[in-house]
């Protein structure tokens, strides 16, 4: 029985600053730049439940078949904190990255206006692992994982 669904897209993620954000995903992780778009009133605005003079700028990036979406909102502006959110808040908590070398991960992220969440920086000895959570420039959570062999993904 078919679910309907023909395949993933994309993640948005509302970022209060598309290049400081783009340099991030970009630079700091290795996404490439993909198309870009304005969108502005309405239908949109009623989709997005946001004042009918609402402006959403938005970019994709792609990282080996991801594919996130960043959204600038220059009307009416973004809303809430920059800080990782709880890991127990409903809704999306995180997205995983696979990397060779934690260390210099972290270091990339940092470089780039990100942040190691403290405390996070763990050792899996069950699964030959290190790992941690750091955020972008506006609080969003990625889990980074240093792993011999990932048991999701044969033969990587």
């Amino acid at each position: 029985m078919s679910s309907g669904v023909k395949y993933m897209m994309h993640i948005g993620i509302c970022v209060a600053d598309l290049a400081r954000s783009i340099r991030f995903y970009r630079d700091g992780l290795g996404f490439s730049e993909g198309p870009e778009l304005t969108v502005e009133g309405e239908p949109t605005a009623t989709m997005l439940d946001l004042p009918s003079d609402m402006r959403l700028d938005a970019i994709y990036l792609d990282r080996e078949g991801f594919r996130i979406e960043l959204l600038s909102y220059p009307k009416p502006g973004v809303i809430g904190e920059a800080k990782a959110r709880p890991m127990n808040r409903l809704g999306l908590t995180h997205f995983a990255l696979r990397v060779d070398d934690l260390d210099a991960a972290i270091e990339r992220v940092e470089a780039h206006g990100g942040a190691l969440v403290e405390g996070s920086r763990i050792r899996n000895d069950a699964f030959e692992s290190d790992l941690c959570y750091v955020t972008d420039p506006d609080g969003v959570r990625l889990e980074l994982v240093q792993v011999v062999a990932d048991p999701t993904r044969p033969g990587r």
